[in-house]
């Protein structure tokens, strides 16, 4: 075995990736306090042609330094906006026909591995902020909720973590 050189990788150009069919999920980041976890959902974004990432309320935006760090140029490849309120979003994406779904720990959450893709649909994730979660209002207009299992004695994981896995996740299922 032998580690392959950045150069042997063929990964997409700026212009590559702007034209590049996107994968049907949309990350909706609302509260997010660090610049760090909003960069690495950008780059988490970028390596599964991610369509669009909103953030919200406090989450900070690009151009940023401390943003930069994690994405790694992610920011100028994917596709993002800012929308202060968090429950705007989901209702007009639901108005267009998107399923929303929160990424939260609540009574009847489908479990992640239970969780069936729809190939035909264009999915939505609401990931909360470090501390508090998802806002219970935004759960409220959700279409449903995903919960990655734990089994540790932790409580929660680091909103980027649950991002990189739950991506993961829906794009296997909506590919493979």
């Amino acid at each position: 075995m032998r580690k392959l050189e950045n150069s042997e990788l063929e990964r997409k150009s700026v212009e590559d990736f702007k034209e590049a069919e996107k994968t049907p999920i949309i990350i909706i980041l609302d509260d997010i306090r660090s610049l760090h976890n909003i960069g690495s959902v950008f780059r988490t974004a970028d390596a599964f042609l991610i369509e669009k990432i909103y953030l919200c309320g406090i989450t900070a935006i690009p151009p940023n330094k401390e943003i930069h760090k994690t994405a790694l140029g992610a920011t100028e490849t994917v596709t993002w906006e800012y929308q202060e309120n968090v429950l705007d979003v989901i209702e007009n994406l639901k108005k267009e026909k998107v399923s929303v779904f929160a990424i939260e720990q609540v009574e009847n959450a489908i479990f992640l591995q239970d969780f069936k893709v729809d190939k035909t649909k264009k999915y939505a994730l609401v990931f909360g902020n470090e501390v508090y979660g998802v806002a219970q209002k935004a759960i409220e207009l959700c279409d449903g909720t995903i919960e990655i299992p734990q089994l540790g004695t932790k409580h929660s994981l680091n909103i980027s973590v649950s991002t990189g896995i739950v991506v993961w996740d829906l794009f296997q299922k909506m590919n493979y």
